[in-house]
């Protein structure tokens, strides 16, 4: 059974940076392209990044873009979301999520595996 274990999150002021970290494992082969998604209190769980099978290609919402990125460590089957210039609407539960089929895409329904998340809170 794949598991996805988040970590990283935490409180941080405006413009302040964080790095959160998905540890994959458990048949991990089985997991192609990785994302990251976020939810906030009363709000849908939207995309925020994701990155290709061997890590060649990334994807990001506009609203992090030029902010944060998305890489991998295969070796360690790991995915890295590393956040800077943060603001207050940044805020929210962040999810890992891993899909089994090589096709990247951007909407949560794609992903077959989830972790539990992990909080952001950037204060103003």
């Amino acid at each position: 059974q794949v598991q996805l274990v988040e970590s990283g999150g935490g409180l941080v002021q405006t413009g302040g940076s964080l790095r959160l970290s998905c540890e994959a494992s458990g048949g991990t082969f089985n997991i192609y392209p990785m994302a990251w998604f976020r939810q906030a209190p009363g709000k849908e769980r939207e995309f925020v990044a994701a990155v290709s099978w061997r890590g060649g290609t990334t994807y990001y919402a506009d609203s992090v873009k030029g902010r944060f990125t998305i890489s991998r460590d295969a070796a360690k089957n790991t995915v890295y979301l590393q956040m800077n210039s943060l603001k207050p609407e940044d805020t929210a539960v962040y999810f890992c999520g891993g899909a089994r089929n090589t096709i990247v895409k951007l909407t949560a329904g794609w992903y077959d595996y989830w972790g539990e998340g992990t909080q952001v809170t950037v204060s103003s």
